[in-house]
């Protein structure tokens, strides 16, 4: 509704301006553009003449719109229209104060936003009920008038003296219109953004760090440090609670991220991530991924990952600071609840009340992850000390050459490293049959052949992967459990298996890794005088996911380039086999020897096999296909040997630590079978304490040793003395 104010009127009267209506339209009360120009009551007398004459009419019609409705209810209002009105403005006064009609609006209008007052100043067409409903565009107004309520201009100032607030955002407009047209589901919405912020939040707090314990116990507990977390944001002040929340939920977030990690490194290594250690193993995942997927699907999986640990860092703070901000609107309802909550922890922490063995009701999950973390990476700090001395100490370091295995001497020595060749392959029912009954067949092959083997246990230093701690572990005869202390030893002189043979100066010593794709500077650590890696076994066949080559042809290229040869001095040869790495798939197949080639046959065997996105998320079909890698890895190696060894070959071969716990299952052993193959029977006499089981399968009850014992009990067995 419009009135036309003059700075006299106001100066005599308390009321707000638009209690005292003027004729005389100034500048500042020009409509707006677009708006209908109010004609004057000098240029329509008839007009005035008739409302004068009949103010009971107008009343009624000035009462419909529901906004102007005290304004309505004076009944002198219609005396303002006349020109005495306008000359003899001083009994209006009494008029306009009529308190009872005007104490709802008159109060609101006097703490408007300037910008509701800009509405009321539009003129309508006519003084009917149409002129006194200004509030039909309410919303609008009352969108702004909470941001601009503190700025409402003096009501005894001029409208030109007071300047225009800052209109609010424009997002802000929209949702406080869409709020007032649709409150039922504003309301909705709300609170369902809280219950997925205290979702997110318990599930943060209590999230397990092993696959296999997630379940929905595991998620209906009482969290510390929820409590904790909930008391501390009720007595901070804004700005504070603010940033507290914040924190809070960066950390969380963070916590939530560790503890993903933690689910993938013990579904895949068997152990926890290390936070200090394992973060250079991302740049071997994403060379696993590429060989995996490929270049695309790599980046692809790369960026999702990225993308994920933004969105739980941006999701745990923001849920944080929500429900901060909720507990501060109601202290009170959030005090109650916080001290219920502290007494119902309280009193279950006292008597143990759990859902089931092993989950507590009243949870201290997160405390104690965070004091897991701490604990390892003090550890991890201290053990780099405690190991650089354990490296120094070596019993065979000063043995002079001829008294070094003694018990060797002549003999053409094969160490191979079977990838991933564990005890389950032998033991889990899914995979057992199929490679107890290869063993068995290539056993045979064995004995009809003239060769024996004894069998036996050891326990490896990784699991699931990190093949590099097997082999280091196995030939150092030093527990090279993370990569520290790998980088410790092979920055050392420590004398490896390889190493005690060329240091006699009786063997050469050779390497065939085609897992190699790229400088190996432990070449010389491990005492290797040449190494065939993938780029230099002549292979121009397809890659089997991450396996460069298939090992028959890795092992017939060594014949090919290394043994066929004639040499001075036997062999000490250290041979890699990779085609039973995961994800075992495609798997290569046998092939006659003479069709081996330079590789190629095996383009059409690979386009034949399956994908590995056709098994990788099934743990069954994972086992299958893992055992027949297993088959093919052994059963390859075996076929070697009968066609190219002889009486003064011995073969040692062993798998490098179990498969990943998808196919060796949760909680298994870290054992992996070993064996040693000979023609010569004293080869074997030589280790008959060891206790081993005869033939290429070890028993259930068999000796298990560490990993890193079999290197000082081999040179023992084979007339090495021991010389720190």
């Amino acid at each position: 509704m419009s009135f036309n104010t003059s700075s006299r009127q106001l100066s005599k009267t308390d009321e707000a301006p638009e209690d005292v209506p003027s004729q005389e339209v100034t500048p500042l009360d020009a409509p707006a553009p677009g708006d209908t120009v109010q004609t004057s009551e000098a240029e329509t007398p008839e007009a005035s003449a008739a409302e004068a004459k009949a103010p009971e009419t107008q009343a009624p019609e000035a009462k419909a719109p529901e906004a102007e409705a005290p304004e309505a209810k004076a009944p002198e209002a219609p005396e303002t229209e006349t020109p005495e009105a306008t000359t003899d403005p001083e009994p209006k006064a009494p008029e306009a104060k009529d308190p009872e009609p005007e104490t709802p609006e008159a109060e609101a209008s006097q703490t408007e936003t300037s910008q509701t007052e800009a509405s009321e100043t539009e003129t309508p067409e006519t003084e009917g009920p149409e002129a006194e409903a200004p509030d039909a565009d309410a919303p609008e107004g009352e969108v702004d008038a909470p941001e601009q309520a503190a700025a409402a201009p003096d009501p005894a100032v001029s409208d030109a003296d007071t300047p225009t607030a800052p209109r609010p955002r424009r997002w802000r407009r929209v949702w406080g219109g869409w709020r007032e047209k649709y409150p039922v589901a504003a309301r909705v919405l709300a609170w369902t953004t809280t219950a997925v912020a205290l979702a997110v939040v318990v599930v943060a707090l209590l999230m397990p760090t092993q696959a296999d314990k997630v379940r929905l116990a595991a998620f209906v507990r009482l969290p510390v440090e929820a409590i904790f977390g909930a008391a501390l944001l009720i007595v901070l002040p804004r700005k504070p609670r603010i940033a507290v929340a914040a924190f809070a939920g960066l950390g969380l977030g963070a916590l939530t991220v560790v503890n993903f990690l933690d689910i993938g490194f013990n579904e895949y290594l068997g152990r926890g991530f290390n936070v200090v250690l394992d973060w250079s193993l991302f740049s071997d995942a994403q060379g696993y991924l590429q060989d995996t997927f490929g270049k695309g699907g790599a980046l692809g999986i790369a960026a999702l990952a990225v993308t994920l640990v933004i969105a739980v860092l941006a999701l745990t703070t923001m849920s944080v600071i929500r429900l901060g901000n909720l507990a501060a609107r109601h202290t009170e309802t959030a005090t109650r609840t916080t001290l219920v909550l502290a007494i119902a922890w309280v009193t279950c922490a006292a008597l143990g009340v759990q859902y089931a063995a092993g989950i507590p009701i009243a949870s201290e999950h997160t405390m104690q992850a965070l004091q897991f973390k701490a604990e390892q990476v003090q550890r991890t700090l201290q053990d780099e000390a405690e190991f650089a001395k354990i490296a120094k100490k070596d019993n065979f370091a000063n043995t002079p050459p001829d008294q070094l295995l003694t018990g060797l001497r002549g003999k053409d020595m094969m160490i191979t490293f079977i990838e991933s060749y564990g005890r389950s392959a032998i033991e889990d029912p899914v995979m057992a049959p199929g490679v107890d009954a290869t063993l068995t067949a290539e056993n045979k092959k064995l004995t009809d052949a003239g060769f024996a083997a004894k069998s036996g246990w050891l326990t490896s230093a990784t699991y699931g992967g990190s093949s590099w701690l097997g082999h280091s572990t196995f030939m150092s005869g030093l527990w090279i459990s993370n990569q520290q202390r790998y980088r410790t030893v092979t920055a050392g002189e420590r004398l490896t298996l390889p190493g005690a043979f060329r240091k006699t100066g009786a063997w050469d010593t050779v390497g065939v890794m085609p897992g190699v794709q790229k400088a190996w500077p432990e070449q010389n650590f491990y005492g290797i005088d040449k190494l065939y890696d993938s780029h230099k076994l002549g292979y121009k066949g397809p890659k089997f996911s991450w396996s460069t080559m298939p090992d028959q042809y890795a092992l017939t290229a060594f014949e090919r380039l290394v043994h066929s040869k004639k040499h001075d001095k036997p062999l000490m040869s250290t041979i890699i086999l990779t085609s039973s790495h995961q994800p075992w798939a495609p798997i290569p197949e046998l092939v006659p020897q003479d069709q081996v080639g330079d590789g190629s046959i095996y383009n059409a065997i690979e386009k034949a096999g399956k994908k590995p996105a056709d098994i990788i998320t099934d743990s069954t079909k994972s086992k299958q296909e893992y055992g027949k890698s297993i088959q093919y890895s052994v059963s390859s190696l075996i076929n070697y040997l009968v066609k190219y060894g002889n009486k003064n070959t011995v073969l040692i071969f062993l798998g490098d630590h179990q498969p990943i716990a998808r196919v060796s299952g949760n909680h298994a052993s870290r054992d992996v079978p070993v064996s040693i193959v000979a023609k010569d029977p004293k080869v074997l006499d030589k280790i008959a304490a060891w206790n081993w089981a005869d033939g290429l399968q070890p028993k259930q009850d068999t000796p298990v040793w560490k990993m890193n014992a079999f290197r000082d009990r081999f040179l023992t067995a084979y007339g090495s003395t021991p010389a720190p």
